[in-house]
């Protein structure tokens, strides 16, 4: 049972991942069936499904990845997001990952309530990692969208037009749920083991507390504008992965990595100038020949590199492409090289004393090493990270943002997305800003989040309100980044 079970979700996530019009994708999403009679142990495999492919590795990577230039949004629909002509301000856009991350949201509710008080009351182990991906989703939501409606969501057929939460509440929400995890999943449970079933971590409580101890970090970090607190950061860190077989990411052989799908059907994405030029900054960074795919402009014609110049090249399918891009690349929630570059960010912005490389090389160690289809594990990451000339601490903070920036290409851009903003308001201004962007558009038009989805736009009065005619996603940045909503 438990293997044509793992084998359906398989299938549907295919299928969701081949489709190209909004309306399959919406029909895909449908839920056909009552998720409150299905076994928790079946609905939890659907939530890690869902979370990963259709809600981590969604439209809300592709685009930000073009935001914040790590991809360069050549053809179609992605440089119209390249350009800024209407895609980030639509509120059509992101709408199929807005119901995706709240028809997620929900299916994990229900297990929450069937193991707290339900009929498998006491199944903490499930319900611990439903917390978690829990936490993780309602985290998305807001770092994305910024207020969104929560409290008098879920309740089908009873509040029809809820409300905004704000975005400050909804963060203590995220982290009171991973914190009740870690408490739940130190608990001994009767019910039996999910083995095959958690596609992630295998069953391994152990793992599941690392990574909600991983998110704490990261999401403690988001707030360091508005509550800095470098000292908690480090201890969830403390507690949290202890190499890259630990990180919190999902890899299935029956279901292609949401990137090369996306690039396989489209081939929309590609060499941003932006970030080879950061890579041909650095002396001997073996990343400016590798993440770069050369191509022959015309039959016969020698391999070149070709790269697309951010806001400025034309529309066109005639430019170098990643070359890490393969259907066996996992999907990272959170990778081990990230947890590594907070702990070195939490360090040096701790004390300003802090101006030793160990924590930054140990983190450029674990980006050359990301589990890929391609990596660069043959550099010596002591000897790049020597070179880069770090004296102080403020060039030390500069370097552990870009570095970290560098190392989330190509699928972990909506976290490259959230540093750039919240680095934005900590350093002050874009010129400021230790990740320098070249995209010309971004003078007046850089999104600073997405725009609300069209199945709430159209029918709630509170989020189209909010939403207004859309442009409000290049003024209003959200409550952590310096914002108000």
């Amino acid at each position: 049972m438990k293997k044509y079970k793992v084998i359906l979700l398989s299938v549907i996530a295919s299928i969701s991942f081949n489709s190209c019009s909004e309306d399959v994708m919406d029909d895909i999403n449908t839920n056909v069936n009552d998720p409150q009679d299905v076994p928790t142990r079946f609905a939890i495999t659907d939530a890690m499904t869902s979370t990963a492919f259709s809600n981590t590795g969604s439209e809300i990577a592709f685009y930000t990845g073009v935001y914040v230039e790590l991809n360069a949004g050549g053809f179609g629909q992605m440089y119209n997001a390249e350009v800024r002509n209407a895609e980030p301000q639509n509120q059509t856009t992101f709408n199929n990952s807005w119901n995706s991350i709240y028809q997620t949201m929900y299916n994990l509710k229900l297990i929450i309530d069937k193991c707290t008080t339900g009929a498998e009351k006491g199944n903490y182990t499930t319900l611990g990692i439903a917390q978690i991906l829990y936490a993780y989703n309602l985290a998305l939501l807001t770092d994305m969208y910024g207020d969104v409606p929560f409290s008098q969501s879920f309740q089908p057929g009873v509040i029809f037009q809820p409300k905004l939460d704000r975005q400050q509440d909804l963060y203590n929400i995220v982290f009171t749920n991973l914190n009740d995890a870690i408490v739940n999943l130190g608990k001994t449970s009767s019910y039996a083991a999910l083995g095959t079933q958690d596609l992630i971590y295998g069953g391994n409580k152990a793992l599941w507390i690392k990574a909600a101890n991983g998110l704490l970090a990261r999401y403690t970090l988001h707030l360091s504008f508005k509550t800095p607190d470098y000292a908690k950061v480090l201890t969830y860190v403390s507690k949290s992965f202890a190499s890259k077989s630990e990180e919190f990411k999902m890899k299935n052989d029956g279901i292609p990595n949401p990137y090369y799908q996306f690039d396989n059907d489209r081939g929309y994405l590609f060499a941003s100038k932006s970030l080879y030029d950061k890579l041909i900054a650095r002396a001997n960074d073996p990343r400016a020949d590798g993440y770069f795919q050369k191509i022959r402009k015309t039959s016969g014609a020698p391999l070149t590199l070709e790269l697309f110049t951010n806001g400025v090249s034309p529309q066109s399918q005639n430019y170098s492409y990643s070359a890490l891009i393969d259907s066996s690349n996992p999907i990272f929630m959170m990778s081990y090289h990230e947890l590594l570059f907070i702990k070195a960010e939490a360090e040096a912005r701790n004390s300003a004393a802090v101006t030793s490389t160990a924590s930054l090389t140990a983190a450029v160690n674990a980006a050359f090493n990301k589990d890929e289809a391609v990596n660069f594990s043959t550099t010596n990451a002591a000897t790049y990270v020597a070179g880069l000339g770090i004296t102080t601490n403020a060039s030390l903070l500069k370097e552990i943002s870009v570095q970290k920036y560098l190392s989330f290409y190509e699928n972990e851009t909506a976290e490259a997305y959230n540093d750039y903003r919240r680095l934005l308001a900590i350093y002050g201004s874009a010129a400021a800003h230790p990740i320098q962007l070249a995209n010309p558009k971004n003078a007046t038009q850089f999104p600073l989040r997405l725009p609300y989805g069209d199945s709430d736009v159209s029918t709630n009065d509170n989020v189209k309100a909010a939403f207004g005619n859309g442009t409000y996603v290049y003024s209003e940045k959200v409550w952590w980044a310096g914002g108000t909503r």
